[in-house]
């Protein structure tokens, strides 16, 4: 009875991991394999063994990618926690007008990557933008932004940020719902500051959240791509081209898939390394916090 009640249940999930395996499973096993061959994309191509990771460590364009990554992902992801908590807790209220804030800041996260950079890219442009406007209108000159190699990943930075703030909000708003009310009334029946309260009560409860997010924001930003791609190409002199977009050029504009997937590869561990190293510290830090 227990064994074709377990058949019944496989067959139930069947479907899902049928599925899975096949938009998931198999597309990583098969870049895997692709990571070890020289092909194209007419071509069985053939066995290079590791040749194609060796050949990205001594690519500078894929360095470059990866650190022009990295510093947009720095840029980024504090900012974007900090900014998405601030509005969390000033919206955290049960008013009409709390509500409709609360929807205006999400409004941007429901867009697509297409319409965000067309939107940003009639802000940015130095000659007819609306930044561009605002500077000659105090007689200064516009910042071109995304033509100089200085200001093109903050620039990437702030759509993004602008882009992607409604939803590490909400999940503020979902941890800011569940801490009690009254440890906010003891703390007030304590005359505590607004800082002691937020310092000892506010984000304390808020910790799993903060991890939850930084975690999530940084494995996305690690994989940028619509933005640079469509913002900027990459440009200038590849000073925005992130590693995702490396891969897109390789691939498609090369026609080199091995190459590519070998790129593809070593950002999924890069990837991996960061994400592990953020929740064992945070582990740590907690676990420290818990035993003084």
């Amino acid at each position: 009875m227990t064994s074709a009640r377990d058949w019944r249940g496989l067959l139930f999930v069947a479907p899902f991991l049928l599925l899975y395996s096949v938009i998931l499973i198999f597309p990583l096993l098969r870049g895997v394999w692709l990571s070890f061959n020289q092909v194209d994309l007419f071509g069985d191509g053939h066995f290079v063994g590791l040749g194609n990771y060796a050949r990205l460590l001594n690519d500078p364009i894929f360095g470059t990618s990866l650190i022009n990554t990295f510093e947009v992902t720095l840029m980024i992801v504090p900012a974007l926690t900090i900014i998405a908590l601030g509005l969390a807790m000033a919206l955290n209220r049960g008013s009409r007008n709390a509500a409709i804030f609360r929807g205006i800041f999400f409004s941007s996260a429901v867009l697509s990557v297409t319409i965000v950079t067309l939107i940003w890219r009639f802000v940015l442009a130095p000659d007819a933008g609306l930044l561009g406007e605002l500077w000659k209108a105090f007689g200064w000159q516009p910042l071109p932004f995304l033509s100089d190699e200085n200001l093109v990943l903050p620039a990437l930075a702030i759509t993004t940020i602008w882009w992607s703030v409604g939803f590490p909000m909400l999940l503020f708003l979902a941890g800011l719902q569940q801490i009690p009310g009254d440890m906010y009334e003891a703390a007030a029946l304590d005359n505590a500051s607004r800082w002691t309260t937020f310092s000892r009560i506010t984000l304390p409860s808020l910790r799993r959240t903060v991890v939850l997010v930084v975690m999530l924001q940084t494995a996305a930003q690690l994989q940028l791509f619509g933005q640079s791609q469509l913002l900027t190409a990459g440009g200038p002199s590849g000073a925005s081209r992130t590693a995702v977009l490396f891969l897109f050029e390789t691939a498609f504009g090369r026609w080199e898939l091995g190459y590519a997937s070998a790129a593809a590869e070593l950002l999924f561990l890069i990837i991996l390394a960061v994400t592990i190293t953020q929740y064992w510290a945070t582990g740590r830090a907690t676990a420290a916090q818990g035993g003084r």
